[in-house]
């Protein structure tokens, strides 16, 4: 019997009689096949009442029946809770993906039930009693053949699944078969019935998750579906110079470093909201080329610039952030990221490096050293080195300890307050200034920031007129 399943769920599956129709079903049969780690194990059983589910399962631990409307059934056990659920026909009655009438049916056979199902990977079933897998539309040969296909007519109910097939592409290295492509385009125009949270789960997982993402984007592209992020499409054939970037245009060279980047040690080593920033990042990271590449004559050659993009590119990749409904704590980490995905075209010193640690909070530039790298590799033919700048802003910065977040301020209010200033909102004045002097190197300790505040002060209570004063 299957060993990748968890051996208490086998032996409820096989030893319970009302589960006689009981097979896994979706994801976790599809993950096993291809020998990926799953512990989200989805049952679907038949010929069977929602009553003698119950029944059935509460001799092996504790059942809740929170999904009685969907027909699911929780069972709990140590270390462990199963979704079972029962054969439904859904039927498209509206728009939206509440649109669905639900309606439990007993007399569903297995195949009829695969058949609702969004891709062919998706609609095997695995029967734990015989130990074997019911695959009634080829989905283990479109897995291994690493196609992406549409399960039946019923894929059109639910334009989400446009959006799965993305990120599925990108998670398996899928090519799409031409008839789901063309299906996809036919639903096109039921994008706007898509809530945005489900838009961004989608977005979410392909960036977690995929090991092709470039896979994913062209899915989105040969589907038309990118139309909808018009900051993504508007990078497709902006043109680059081919001296430094051979790959192609824009677009080809944003898919390669996408691809570039979660093959780097330090994106696959990271927590999963870090991967998804990062990913992001990589996304966006040229969109300002769209409206700032224009050619320039030099020494009697042409070249194809693009001066200021990482700027231009800030309020594109806001509102493409804000399209795919990214949280505002993700937005806050990928837009300074974008921002500055050029600073090792600037002079690498003490100074420089703390600013750039400030400028990107809350990001790092641990994280920004990470883009650059990803950025630099995704422009084959040309090899695949980290360039000696990006290197440098790297060792620089762990040499000032400030590689995961900027320097804290020395010099606090209460020191100012101790040594005679009053409370205000001028106060903040002097505070500003000195921490600006601190990520310049002109002060290192609370003994030297207080002597460059004497040396300062005439200046400092003329600027903090407003408020800042100093008791006699």
């Amino acid at each position: 019997m299957n060993s990748s399943f968890p051996p208490a769920l086998l032996e409820i599956l096989t030893k319970t009689p009302e589960l006689k129709g009981a097979f896994l079903v979706g994801g976790c049969v599809r993950d096993w096949l291809l020998g990926i780690p799953n512990n989200d194990f989805d049952i679907e059983v038949f010929d069977c009442s929602y009553e003698q589910l119950s029944r059935g399962l509460a001799r092996w631990g504790r059942v809740d029946l929170v999904g009685r409307s969907f027909g699911v059934v929780k069972l709990s056990i140590p270390g462990h809770t199963f979704d079972f659920s029962l054969p439904r026909r859904d039927s498209k009655i509206g728009s939206g993906h509440k649109g669905f009438e639900i309606q439990f049916d007993q007399s569903l056979t297995p195949k009829e039930a695969a058949a609702r199902r969004d891709f062919t990977l998706n609609s095997m079933m695995y029967d734990p009693r015989e130990d074997r897998i019911l695959d009634f539309f080829n989905g283990q040969s479109d897995l291994n053949a690493k196609i992406l296909r549409h399960t039946s007519g019923a894929f059109p109910e639910d334009p989400l699944r446009v959006l799965r097939g993305m990120q599925f592409a990108g998670r398996f290295s899928l090519t799409a078969a031409p008839e789901t492509i063309a299906l996809s385009r036919k639903i096109k125009g039921a994008q706007g019935e898509l809530a945005k949270e489900r838009i961004r789960e989608e977005w979410f997982k392909w960036a977690e998750k995929s090991v092709t993402p470039s896979l994913g984007i062209h899915f989105l592209n040969q589907t038309e579906w990118i139309e909808y992020y018009p900051e993504l499409a508007a990078i497709r054939g902006v043109p680059q110079d081919a001296q430094w970037h051979p790959e192609g245009d824009v677009f080809v060279h944003t898919l390669h470093v996408c691809d570039a980047l979660v093959r780097l040690p330090e994106w696959q080593r990271a927590e999963a909201s870090e991967q998804i920033v990062l990913m992001l990042a990589i996304l966006c990271h040229d969109f300002g080329k769209a409206v700032s590449t224009s050619e320039q004559v030099k020494e009697g050659r042409t070249r194809i610039v693009s001066p200021g993009h990482e700027h231009a590119g800030v309020p594109l990749a806001e509102g493409f952030l804000e399209r795919i409904d990214a949280p505002v704590a993700v937005r806050e980490r990928v837009i300074p990221l974008v921002y500055n995905h050029m600073a090792h075209f600037e002079a690498v010193s003490d100074r420089a490096i703390r600013r750039l640690a400030k400028r990107l909070e809350p990001e790092s530039i641990q994280s920004l050293v990470t883009v650059m790298t990803a950025d630099a590799y995704g422009r084959p033919p040309r090899p695949a080195v980290v360039p000696e700048t990006v290197i440098a802003i790297a060792e620089k910065a762990r040499e000032l300890a400030v590689h995961e977040e900027p320097p804290e301020a020395i010099l606090m209010g209460r020191h100012l307050i101790e040594r005679g200033y009053l409370p205000g909102p001028g106060l903040g004045i002097i505070l500003k200034a000195a921490y600006e002097a601190q990520l310049a190197g002109d002060f290192h300790d609370l003994e030297t920031a207080l002597e460059w505040v004497r040396a300062n002060e005439g200046e400092l209570l003329r600027e903090g007129n407003s408020g800042l004063e100093k008791s006699e």
